[in-house]
């Protein structure tokens, strides 16, 4: 089921979904169920699962040259989909990358979701590889997220990559795309950054979920100015509770948002990781409760494979 339709069924109730990590190269999929389990008793819609492009190491050759080598940590989103959707009876939400995808491979991706009776996907435009100071597109592959939605919306009308096709049948995606309360990192401004996200829902996108953000008024102003820019598409908030104090300093760096001033003083007080846990389970209850008042449809947890603090805070909520 399409997650727009998953909204409209609720009937105005606030659902609980999460995303989760694939697990590294070299493990299996116990830990991903063992991950979803707990969480499964709040009747989640979906469960999306994020796709790591691949990354470029350099070995050095006996005769010291250095040879570029390309490695893909976290392999298996498309598998992990088709499993969750095998043992859960959910709907799974891969992720797809402008990064590392020519299109061609965007569209070998998209038959073989089809294939598996995948019907939504998270189009997004991805970061940058380590080795690139900022993001560079595959060789006739996607630059801005928009272009990857655009290419999915084609292939819902039938028209693919080889014009001389005969009788397609079209796919059926429901296309989410990413939106920054705070603005991305990348964007002059928020301004931008919303006439940008605006052009991804004229290409087809039905739905957005948010970056995290710690402070509601922060998504609740970026709703107000979707809707005044004509974004009239499901705006779903993304959350995730600090968990270790090193996150003060690595959070609003690494996704370029800011803390409340009441969060850090409370993680700063803590006297280890186990009490800052805490602070953020309860600091995202709160979030979660003011937001479900506010009749927000899908609450989006970012559980990152550790569910045992998502569960606290989804037992306290729904």
């Amino acid at each position: 089921m399409k997650v727009t339709d998953h909204i409209k069924k609720a009937n105005g109730t606030t659902r609980f979904s999460f995303e989760i990590l694939p697990p590294l190269k070299g493990q299996n999929i116990t830990s991903i169920f063992d991950g979803i389990d707990p969480l499964m008793e709040f009747n989640p819609p979906f469960i999306d699962v994020t796709y790591h492009r691949e990354e470029y190491v350099y070995k050095e050759l006996e005769n010291g040259l250095l040879e570029k080598k390309v490695v893909r940590k976290r392999p298996g989103t498309v598998g992990i989909c088709a499993a969750i959707q095998n043992r859960y009876h959910v709907d799974a939400i891969p992720h797809i990358l402008c990064g590392g995808f020519s299109k061609e491979d965007t569209e070998n991706f998209l038959i073989d979701l089809g294939f598996l009776g995948i019907d939504n996907v998270m189009a997004l435009r991805g970061d940058a590889v380590k080795s690139e100071t900022y993001f560079k597109p595959e060789k006739d592959g996607h630059r801005y997220a928009d272009e990857l939605v655009g290419q999915i919306s084609q292939l819902n009308q039938g028209l693919y990559l080889d014009e001389e096709l005969q009788n397609n049948t079209p796919t059926n995606f429901c296309i989410g795309v990413a939106g920054y309360p705070e603005k991305h990192m990348e964007a002059p401004s928020l301004d931008s950054d919303i006439h940008f996200l605006k052009e991804k829902v004229k290409k087809g996108a039905t739905y957005i979920v948010t970056q995290m953000f710690f402070d509601n008024t922060k998504f609740f102003q970026f709703v107000a100015k979707c809707r005044a820019a004509g974004i009239t598409v499901p705006i779903i908030p993304g959350l995730k509770p600090i968990a270790t104090k090193k996150q003060l300093n690595l959070i609003p760096h690494r996704f370029s948002l800011e803390l409340p001033d009441d969060l850090i003083m409370e993680v700063v007080k803590c006297k280890d990781n186990h009490a800052v846990r805490q602070v953020g389970i309860e600091w995202c209850i709160e979030q979660s409760k003011e937001l479900v008042a506010q009749g927000v449809p899908i609450l989006h947890y970012y559980s990152m494979g550790k569910s045992d603090n998502i569960k606290a805070i989804a037992a306290s909520v729904f």
